[in-house]
């Protein structure tokens, strides 16, 4: 069996699912079970709404192959859009090709359901995890905080103020700065006064700032399984989280959640009295385990195929032309 994943990838610091889609293809080709060849390929992973496209022209072409559906959001909810055109897209595009769905977390399965998506026959539940040749707590000891500030750090590619904009800026305003130090990594559309703002990261430097915190803080909204997240979980850091969208999925006993941001700093005193207690809870997440869940499943979906058990989707061109025609209006919504 040998997988092919519809995806544009990009180099340097990007998007969450850039950054695990990149480490899934590497884990896959070690594996043996990747190919950069579509025509080569028994299964195609596409992503959420992106390459929606060429999703579509490979069903057209490849109308017997097997298509597995990552899905993220839904998108209008961390987007805060009234406009769930999108996600209605991705349903449909997902009920036309996807012989298979794999959610990155059950908050994402279960607000997809409630807005109205109708699953195929297979489903899975299978977080992100990061590439841990570079996030890892590297030898990271538990620090002394009686002789200096306490670390925090935040960290979002996004600059949609739904990542969270408008607790940082009141944490910016109200923490003792004489008691904590705050780095910001990423793009911003605000500016700090006392947090230290830095612009967006590769991986391995992105790690490094891990490895050099205390307290991972996160506050973005609706954000169904966030990669930034579970590379500090992975580099190390306890977690302080918005009790909201997968957070309190991901951290499980590594980290304390709020829900107004005047919590936040009997939080980070919490985890600061408890350090060790927190960093001996954190969860692990690897990349290897994850995926071989994905590839687990995959071969799963493949063999049902193989056996009868399961029907690949079949092609319509009429649903092609509708479709195509779909995503073609969408497509400022969709960059």
């Amino acid at each position: 069996m040998k997988i092919h994943i519809i995806f544009t990838f990009q180099k340097g610091p990007y998007g969450g699912g850039n950054q695990f889609l990149k480490a899934l293809r590497n884990e896959c080709r070690e594996a043996g079970i990747y190919t950069d060849d579509p025509g080569q390929a028994d299964v195609f992973l596409f992503n959420s709404f992106q390459n929606l496209r060429q999703a579509l022209k490979y069903k057209k072409k490849y109308p017997d192959k097997i298509f597995v559906h990552r899905v993220d959001g839904p998108i209008s909810l961390y987007r805060n859009s009234r406009d769930s055109s999108i996600d209605r897209l991705i349903f449909e595009v997902n009920n036309f090709i996807a012989d298979a769905t794999i959610f990155q977390s059950n908050f994402s399965l279960q607000a997809n359901k409630d807005l109205g998506m109708h699953f195929n026959r297979l489903n899975k539940i299978i977080f992100n995890a990061p590439d841990n040749s570079i996030f890892h707590p590297g030898g990271r000891k538990n620090p002394d905080f009686k002789n200096r500030k306490l670390k925090l750090i935040s960290i979002s590619w996004s600059s949609n103020m739904m990542k969270g904009f408008d607790v940082y800026q009141y944490l910016d305003k109200n923490l003792d700065f004489s008691k904590y130090e705050y780095v910001f990594v990423g793009n911003s559309p605000v500016k700090f006064d006392n947090i230290r703002q830095l612009p967006p990261q590769d991986s391995a430097s992105v790690a490094n700032l891990l490895r050099n915190s205390d307290i991972y803080i996160t506050a973005s909204k609706k954000d169904p399984c966030s990669n930034s997240l579970i590379e500090a979980l992975s580099c190390g850091l306890p977690a302080v989280v918005l009790n909201d969208g997968g957070h309190p999925e991901l951290i499980g006993w590594g980290g304390e959640k709020f829900d107004s941001p005047a919590e936040i700093v009997e939080k980070i005193e919490k985890i600061r009295h408890n350090y060790n207690q927190y960093t001996d809870s954190l969860p692990l997440y690897n990349l290897a385990d994850i995926a071989k869940q994905y590839s687990d499943f995959i071969e799963d979906v493949f063999n049902k195929v193989g056996n009868k058990e399961l029907a690949v989707k079949k092609f319509s061109l009429g649903n092609y032309i509708r479709l195509n025609g779909k995503i073609f209006l969408n497509r400022i919504s969709l960059i």
